[in-house]
């Protein structure tokens, strides 16, 4: 073989190895996407898989199975919180258990809507629970009276039946991204005004908080000025709730166990039945 021959040869060899190599780094990339419990694109969350308490354990930590709180006042009731992750849920066998009432998740942004909600929300009544529902905020996609409109028309309204529980902005880590989702405390607690405010227009009902002490602290600089009209409802999912954020002298709700027996995660009413029955009229 000539030398020119020869050259054109190694060339080829080199430009083939080339692409081998190339071949097999792109079919690990596509491997590492793919292939579940690997870091890759596919592990954000899709929109629509939170749920209420969805980040506490993450970034917090707490109790990973189910545990009784032993710090509680003398007078509580027992209540759920469900999502689409508990599909049709057996009602019965939760009253059984002396739950009496439950939260179901009826939005999340501008476009999610609970495919299981009708279930939920009808079955936890129908069994004599009071209910009531929750919206999961999002507030990088758009404004609070946005997302309040959405969740007043998609199951979040109210009427003085004495079974239906206020609304309940859940307000906590963002599952999709930054923690504070690209708010500055000021923006975020306007956001939260925002949200509020759209939802008593449209209910007449003063909306439930649900978060942590740490989130509200970091994203909202412990803002105490939302306590005086809007009970809390605190997540912590240790023996007692803890340090309260700025404002609120007492809770209403407290998400102790994201683990709570037959479904869902569980809840105390911070008082007795017929207080329960006072907040649901107004």
């Amino acid at each position: 073989m000539h030398g020119s021959g020869k050259t054109r040869a190694r060339a080829g060899l080199r430009r083939h190895r080339r692409t081998t190599v190339i071949g097999i780094i792109c079919a690990a990339i596509a491997l590492l996407i793919t292939t579940p419990g690997v870091a890759g694109a596919d592990d954000t969350p899709a929109i629509g898989s939170a749920y209420m308490g969805s980040t506490v354990l993450e970034h917090e930590g707490g109790n990973r199975q189910y545990r009784e709180p032993t710090v509680t006042p003398l007078a509580t009731v027992e209540g759920v919180d469900v999502s689409s992750h508990q599909g049709n849920v057996n009602w019965s066998s939760l009253w059984s258990s002396g739950v009496r009432f439950a939260y179901v998740k009826a939005t999340e942004g501008t476009t999610y809507e609970n495919p299981y909600f009708a279930q939920q929300y009808n079955g936890s009544y129908n069994v004599g629970m009071i209910r009531g529902a929750y919206h999961f905020a999002l507030p990088n996609v758009s404004s609070g009276a946005t997302q309040a409109n959405f969740f007043a028309s998609n199951g979040g309204g109210w009427s003085r039946d004495g079974k239906t529980l206020p609304g309940v902005l859940d307000i906590e880590y963002n599952p999709y991204g930054a923690t504070c989702y690209g708010l500055s405390q000021s923006a975020m607690v306007n956001w939260i005004r925002d949200f509020l405010n759209t939802y008593y227009a449209r209910t007449g009902r003063y909306a439930v908080i649900y978060s942590t002490t740490n989130w509200w602290t970091t994203c909202t600089g412990n803002y105490g000025g939302f306590a005086n009209n809007h009970p809390l409802w605190i997540a912590r999912y240790a023996s007692s709730p803890g340090t309260l954020p700025n404002g609120w002298g007492f809770y209403t709700f407290w998400q102790y166990t994201s683990t709570g027996p037959i479904v869902g995660d569980h809840n105390l009413f911070n008082g007795a039945q017929d207080r329960l029955v006072a907040l649901a009229n107004g």
